[in-house]
């Protein structure tokens, strides 16, 4: 019923600031550029945000010799440059309550109220002509004969035609990505189309396209409640496969709540829908343990459910083959698969928030 209620919301609120990711990947390079982007556009419309900087903690000495290394230089390579090595003391003096055995400091990670984001990008997508319909789900996509256009139709039957379509479904992106591709396709077989006529001009990469599966990671948080957050900073232990490990984070507001932990779903939940979204309070034994390795101050009972979130992945860890876990984003226009007017993006998990208007940018250079 409102905007971006899904995996949009349902996250850290944090601007990341491309640490972790490879040089080469969309990611690193949508986040690099993203976060300048982001800032820049919170300032100008008075978007709630603070760049408080993150600590990235090592809980023992061999985190202080491979890890902490290892995050610095790939950063470097990503072209963030402005990471610092921790002593043990540096980590204490910035933050007495966290426990470490050293650390990284990056001053230009941030947090920032989604919310006000989207609802800023709806006011400026609705300046520029644009409507949003909501409780409108897709229920197929076929081409046009005629004038070379998208016919989608709506479950109500409601059928809209457009040039040009970006499938920026979230969760649900592999299948209206699918839905596109087998509607090409047939158009492309169909013995009524005229003979210029021809949605998909190159066939190379359309299979690997309409093949692509998303599956899904739960991420839980926990709130803190009954003692206050010591933390002047984010604080997050150093990564784990997934995910970026349980980390403290505090919002515009100055609540303090933990998490996401990395919960994979079964592969064969095909349908996010029938996702159970609770947080189950045994998940906070989890919790406790892995915060008292940076913050042992932590006390009994100060850990209650708050929300969680999916992330669209496009491996599985139950997969004997297929790709990483750690798979970079998709983002293909007209000249990757082949269709005329069609973008498409699968697999858009952390850091796209952080990301978004870098990708943005991508999109529309695809459109033109």
């Amino acid at each position: 019923n409102t905007i971006a209620s899904g995996t949009s919301s349902r996250n850290s609120e944090i601007i990341h600031a491309g640490l972790y990711y490879k040089p080469n990947e969309l990611k690193t390079q949508f986040c690099v550029r993203g976060k300048n982007l982001l800032y820049d556009y919170c300032k100008t419309r008075n978007i709630t945000h603070k760049k408080i900087g993150k600590l990235i903690v090592a809980s023992n000495e061999r985190q202080v010799s491979e890890d902490l290394d290892r995050i610095l230089r790939n950063a470097e390579n990503n072209g963030v440059d402005d990471l610092k090595i921790l002593s043990k003391h540096d980590v204490t003096y910035l933050e007495p309550d966290v426990e470490s055995y050293g650390g990284i400091l990056s001053p230009s990670t941030g947090i920032f109220d989604s919310h006000e984001y989207m609802l800023s990008l709806l006011a400026d997508a609705e300046e520029n002509g644009s409507t949003m319909v909501l409780n409108c789900p897709v229920e197929s996509v076929r081409m046009s004969n005629s004038e070379g256009e998208f016919s989608i139709i709506a479950e109500d039957g409601t059928e809209v035609l457009c040039d040009s379509v970006v499938n920026c479904a979230g969760l649900f992106a592999h299948d209206i990505a699918s839905c596109i591709i087998n509607s090409a396709r047939s158009f492309n077989n169909s013995e009524t189309r005229n003979e210029n006529q021809s949605f998909v001009s190159n066939y190379s990469d359309l299979s690997a396209t309409a093949n692509r599966t998303q599956y899904f990671a739960k991420g839980n948080y926990f709130q803190l409640v009954g003692q206050a957050a010591p933390f002047h900073h984010l604080i997050y232990p150093v990564p784990e496969p997934g995910g970026l490990g349980i980390h403290a984070t505090l919002d515009c507001a100055g609540q303090c709540r933990f998490g996401p932990d990395v919960e994979w779903i079964s592969k064969d939940v095909s349908c996010p829908d029938s996702i159970d979204m609770n947080v189950d309070p045994k998940r906070a034994d989890v919790f406790y343990n892995a915060i008292r390795k940076y913050w042992p101050g932590l006390k009994d009972g100060a850990l209650i459910p708050d929300y969680a979130g999916l992330r669209p992945k496009l491996g599985h860890p139950n997969l004997n083959d297929g790709p990483s876990i750690k798979a970079d984003f998709i983002l293909e226009g007209p000249q990757q698969h082949g269709i005329k007017g069609f973008v498409n993006m699968i697999g858009m998990e952390s850091p796209g928030l952080t990301s978004s208007l870098a990708i943005a940018d991508r999109v529309a250079s695809n459109m033109r």
